[in-house]
């Protein structure tokens, strides 16, 4: 089993679930650089559970304990190592799972690969509480790239029926970045608030989850980075967001909506704005030839519901080989993408120290 992601800059993520803790170990990190912990703490307690009726009940302070890597806040180029503890967790909740796999999850095809030996507690390593370290290590990124003028935001794009406004792809103010970066329920549209609310208590009620689509945006990206066929801009970010459990889908720019334009919608007319080549529109995300265009990358996560609903499912016995029913017990979201939110942009920063 192998959760390591990058070249230039490595993580890798270590723990379960219901262990006794879990981490990152960051390689590749420059030296001499000032990390603002209590900044890195903001974006943690976005991510971290139990704080709203959005999310499980289930409640840890996801405070980062750093074993090495760092001296009174500065990094010193040595391998940046952080452990988050578990406090909270409720292992007999998951007594009956390892022969009856949830529908949706990963245990039945982690059963196989493992042979019945991975830790089903939580889900394990495959569970969402894995995310913690990856917003450790994006919010230590995100410092660094933004001493380069390059910043992060992203926003809950839809929860179910319920969408919000979309970034203006030509034009993202500071300001809008900011304020999404400090929110817990990231909209461009406050307004549309209640309503996802809404949709997510009526799953909640019903027993059953709800997804959602996440939208991000990085500014500040010259022109020039990335390369042709697999080393383009577009894979490197995908590999890392698709290592965030729940994700099954990523668009950049127009995206899907790409395929039903002709030629002459879809393409970005170039202009010259202030000594500079900017784009009319930004239909490619700010990405062409998998090289940066200088305009913002623009990307799209989609984000399926929570596969643990209390609604008795249809399963398998793997030790009988019969059809079987489960009735999952345990904490689990009825909704996950607003703590997600910060999770995708962690995978972006990440993604980004790579290219850059």
């Amino acid at each position: 089993m192998s959760s390591t992601y990058g070249d230039k800059l490595k993580i890798s993520v270590f723990g379960e679930s219901h262990g006794n803790g879990i981490g990152v170990v960051i390689d590749g990190l420059p030296s001499g650089i000032s990390i603002d912990l209590d900044r890195v703490l903001v974006q943690m307690a976005r991510r971290a559970p139990g704080k709203d009726k959005t999310a499980t009940p289930r409640k840890e302070s996801d405070l980062p304990k750093i074993l090495s890597g760092m001296v009174e806040n500065e990094l010193t180029g040595a391998p940046l190592c952080a452990v988050i503890e578990n406090t909270n967790t409720r292992s007999g909740d998951y007594g009956n799972l390892l022969e009856r796999p949830r529908p949706g999850h990963s245990d039945y095809a982690a059963f196989v690969k493992y042979g019945g030996a991975n830790d089903i507690r939580g889900g394990g390593h495959f569970s969402g509480r894995l995310t913690a370290p990856i917003v450790f290590a994006g919010a230590v990124c995100r410092q660094i790239l933004e001493k380069q003028g390059i910043k992060i935001a992203a926003h809950i794009q839809s929860i179910g029926s319920v969408s919000d406004k979309k970034f203006n792809p030509v034009d993202i103010d500071d300001t809008l970045i900011e304020r999404l970066n400090a929110s817990s329920f990231s909209l461009i549209d406050t307004g549309v608030e209640e309503a996802m609310r809404s949709e997510v208590e009526q799953a909640r009620l019903a027993l059953d989850s709800v997804g959602g689509v996440i939208e991000c945006a990085v500014t500040g990206v010259k022109p020039g980075f990335g390369g042709p066929m697999f080393d383009g801009v577009e894979g490197v970010i995908a590999k890392a967001v698709f290592g965030i459990p729940a994700v099954k889908g990523v668009e950049f720019g127009a995206g899907f909506e790409a395929a039903s334009m002709r030629g002459s919608q879809n393409n970005d007319e170039f202009r010259v704005k202030n000594g500079r080549v900017v784009t009319e529109t930004n239909n490619c995300g700010g990405i062409l030839g998998g090289i940066t265009d200088g305009m913002p990358i623009i990307f799209r996560a989609a984000v399926k519901p929570t596969p643990s609903i209390a609604q008795k499912q249809k399963t398998v016995n793997l030790t009988t080989m019969q059809n079987d029913e489960l009735e999952i017990k345990g904490r689990h979201d009825p909704c996950i993408v607003p703590r997600a939110v910060p999770v995708i942009e962690a995978a972006a920063a990440i993604a980004l120290m790579n290219i850059l």
